[in-house]
């Protein structure tokens, strides 16, 4: 076989050697550029996971907070309308106070107070509780002052949950010792033969 372009050179080992070269070379290169590729996609793939963790307690902080909101409009609701029975409450007392509920109607009441109790309605202030500002309103206060108890309840307290409906309406007195139960208490004491002898 004869060369038919004498200006082109055969071949030779020289040329096949630099290919080689220049193979490896760009060999290298790629397996760099594998290594900083597969280094951006870990870096990318990283963001993406830390935005959806993001989302993710974001979207779990909307529902809660949704939810709180719901049941707090649902408790007002309620606390509403559980404001507007008071007076029918304190009408039905009233007429418990003067033996006119009797019957039926006082199955009725009966209910109704229930019913509220089962919803959250709780009463307070009763003879003998001690004073609290922040729960009774007192509109008459006897003694010095020291240790004060409610002596008298002219209108019940309500509470809905946490929170006050109504202060009770109260008279305040001072905490006495029970003279009575102190007094018999002496007496037993004193002189046991005594109360056989008479």
């Amino acid at each position: 076989m004869t060369n038919p372009n004498p200006e082109q050179e055969p071949v030779t080992g020289e040329v096949g050697e630099a290919a080689v070269e220049d193979f490896a070379a760009a060999s290298a290169a790629d397996v760099l550029s594998e290594d900083s590729l597969a280094d951006a996609i870990s870096a990318e793939l990283a963001e993406r996971t830390s935005d959806l963790q993001r989302l993710t307690a974001e979207y779990a902080n909307y529902r809660r907070r949704v939810e709180r909101d719901r049941k707090a409009t649902i408790d007002n609701a309620k606390a509403t309308v559980v404001s507007e029975l008071l007076g029918v409450l304190d009408d039905l007392d009233r007429a418990r106070a003067h033996g006119d509920l009797e019957g039926p109607l006082k199955a009725v009441a009966d209910k109704l107070a229930t019913a509220l109790q089962k919803q959250g309605l709780e009463e307070f202030g009763s003879a003998g509780d001690p004073f609290d500002p922040t729960l009774h309103e007192a509109v008459q206060h006897e003694g010095s002052g020291h240790d004060p108890v409610i002596g008298m309840v002219m209108r019940k307290g309500y509470r809905f949950g946490d929170r006050v409906l109504r202060h009770a309406l109260v008279g305040v007195t001072d905490r006495t010792e029970d003279l009575n139960g102190s007094a018999a208490s002496e007496t037993t004491n004193a002189d046991p033969d005594a109360a056989g002898t008479e």
